[in-house]
């Protein structure tokens, strides 16, 4: 397994929720590191710069009205396969697709608002990272739990 960094969004449902907390412990449970974290309003433009994909798909306004509704908060985690580990921690965008478990399956119920965001590949991670942390702003450490995450061969 690859270290990877990954970026996750807790998007306005999560922050106005109140489960920021909790997503944050499950990551961390997981035995993933966070390396960055932050709060922030997304702007127009900056819903753009990271959705630019889909500004001309017909879901964009809703997307767009939703991520800028409130603030966000911005994480960047590390760790082996971290990409697929957070996807399968999240479980499918439909909260009511979801199986329990997922933190989708266990907060969520909705398409639209399914409480976070997660890069769905490397160069996607890569780009969204950009985006939302300056390299100043990431923190390279190590935990001292690490050597009990996962064996040596698997880092």
């Amino acid at each position: 397994m690859a270290i990877e960094r990954t970026l996750i969004l807790a998007k306005p449902d999560a922050v106005q929720r109140r489960l920021v907390g909790q997503l944050m412990t499950r990551i961390e449970n997981k035995g993933l590191k966070l390396v960055g974290v932050k709060m922030l309003q997304v702007t127009k433009e900056l819903a753009a710069k990271h959705y630019e994909e889909h500004i001309e798909k017909p879901f964009y306004p809703l997307l767009e009205e939703f991520i800028t509704a409130g603030p966000v908060v911005a994480i960047c985690a590390e760790g082996p396969s971290a990409i697929s580990v957070m996807r399968t921690m999240m479980g499918p965008t439909n909260g009511s697709e979801a199986a329990p478990g997922t933190i989708r399956g266990d907060f969520g119920i909705s398409r639209q608002m399914n409480l976070m965001h997660g890069s769905d590949g490397p160069e996607a991670a890569a780009k969204e990272i950009a985006i939302y942390f300056a390299d100043n702003e990431l923190i390279d450490y190590k935990p001292t739990l690490n050597e009990w995450v996962c064996a040596d061969d698997e880092k």
